[in-house]
Formats: C-alpha cells, sequence, structure tokens
C-alpha cells in the first residue's frame, strides 16, 4: 500500500487503523484528525447493512450469499503480550487489534466477492468464529448480494 500523505510504501492496509496512512503519518496527527481517518476508512463500503433492507433503495435481484473468510492466529510473543495483560484484567489491546483486523479482512474480502459477481450493495451481514484449533480462529463474514436501485 502507498500512504496517501507521504507518498511512503507500507505493508498491507490490515496493518494499522486506516488504508490509506502509514503509521508514521497517522502518529504525527492530532486526535481529532486520527478519529476523522478511521471513520473515512469505516466508511468505505456505504452500501452494506445488517438489516434486510435499505432505506431509499428497492432490491432489483438477489445474487445470492457472499462470503469472506480468514483464519488467523496471534505469534507466540503476542500471545504472551496478551497473557501479561490479563494479569491487570480489563481490555486486552493486543487481541482487541487482532479481532479488528481479522473481521476488517474477513469483510473486505466478503465485498470484493460481491463486486466480483457485479452487484452494488451487500445486506444481511453476518460474521460467525470458530477456534480451528488452540489458537488458531477461522472468521467467516457472509451477506446476501443484491442489485439496488433508488426508490
Amino acid at each position: 500500500m502507498k500512504c496517501a500523505k507521504c507518498g511512503k510504501e507500507y505493508p498491507s492496509h490490515y496493518y494499522f487503523r486506516t488504508e490509506s496512512l502509514c503509521m508514521e503519518c497517522y502518529g504525527k496527527m492530532g486526535p481529532a484528525e486520527q478519529k476523522k481517518a478511521i471513520i473515512e476508512s469505516l466508511m468505505k463500503h456505504p452500501m452494506t447493512s445488517t438489516y434486510h433492507e435499505m432505506e431509499g433503495y428497492r432490491v432489483v435481484k438477489h445474487f445470492g450469499v457472499v462470503r469472506g473468510i480468514t483464519v488467523r492466529s496471534r505469534s507466540i510473543f503476542g500471545r504472551m503480550g496478551a497473557e501479561l495483560q490479563t494479569i491487570i484484567g480489563g481490555n486486552i489491546p493486543l487481541f482487541s487489534e487482532l479481532c479488528e483486523k481479522t473481521r476488517a479482512e474477513a469483510f473486505d474480502m466478503m465485498v470484493e466477492h460481491a463486486e466480483q459477481i457485479g452487484v452494488n450493495a451487500v445486506l444481511g451481514i453476518r460474521y460467525d468464529a470458530t477456534e480451528v484449533t488452540d489458537g488458531v480462529t477461522e472468521v467467516l463474514c457472509y451477506g446476501t448480494a443484491v442489485l439496488v436501485e433508488p426508490v
């Protein structure tokens, strides 16, 4: 990926909090700018919903289920860090960040699947997670691919 601010290449849009900024540029922003960058990144797929209808639109055609699936594990160092955080209690940021990145990856894969079949919306979006083996989790994001038009 290429940073929108400095133009520097960075590993992937799953690497940090936004899909358009590197960690360095994000770190130089004030809290309000950071919040705005995160919100803009989260709103990149406005034609998706957990509801089965979309206000102001009518479904023209159903294309069936689209899905994105990813399988993740935490490195041994990440697990040790998270285990130390469990001693203190409360939110465990290492696991929270891993879960958010994994869900975002599955969601993006689902949207990509929808785009490949030519739809403009995905409704009824859900997530499912299964522990494949100790420390390895599968996350599935799925929904109904539809073609919608304004009412």
